[in-house]
């Protein structure tokens, strides 16, 4: 049986080819590529850090995910942060990023450093503290990032702290 040959990301794509007897696709109803070097770069940044969205209500119309990069440039360290309600996902393409935690599940709360590879992944639940930091002073690191809301949330926050043992679903930040 001959199938018809078809090139890797040139595939059948009605919305491609509108003619006046057929409309395209409406935005739900078809998949959709988005191409490297089509990747939205107007994102929240951070200093040393490029976020490009791919996946993204703005791009797609999606509803309920976000999917982007972010480019960690050496010696480079975020604001400690959380991401609202949205679980976040991450898979490491390139570099030695690290993601630090408070854990305060033992008897004094603990700063926990995980240190990544390519090819790990990393996930993060809504509203737990961290922060992400590339200590290479020469290799730029490279993420990809899923979040569970269509745009990327990041609440920036004074310092790090651990999340109450029986944390709901909303944590808010200790009081000094």
């Amino acid at each position: 049986m001959n199938e018809p040959s078809t090139i890797p990301g040139e595939g059948f794509h009605p919305h491609l080819h509108d003619s006046p007897d057929r409309s395209a696709a409406p935005l739900h109803t078809r998949l959709h590529h988005i191409r490297a070097d089509a990747l939205d770069g107007d994102t929240a940044q951070t200093g040393g850090m490029r976020r490009f969205a791919a996946v993204s209500g703005k791009t797609v119309g999606s509803k309920k995910l976000w999917m982007g990069q972010t480019h960690v440039a050496p010696s480079t360290a975020s604001s400690d942060h959380h991401h609202g309600a949205s679980e976040t996902a991450i898979h490491v393409v390139s570099g030695h990023p690290e993601f630090v935690f408070v854990d305060g599940s033992g008897k004094e709360p603990e700063e926990i450093r995980l240190r990544t590879s390519p090819g790990d992944y990393v996930f993060v639940p809504p509203y737990v503290p961290h922060r992400e930091e590339n200590p290479d002073p020469s290799e730029e690191a490279v993420v990809v990032i899923a979040r569970s809301t269509q745009e990327a949330v990041v609440v920036n926050l004074p310092r790090l702290y651990a999340l109450p043992a029986d944390k709901g679903e909303v944590a808010t930040q200790p009081q000094d």
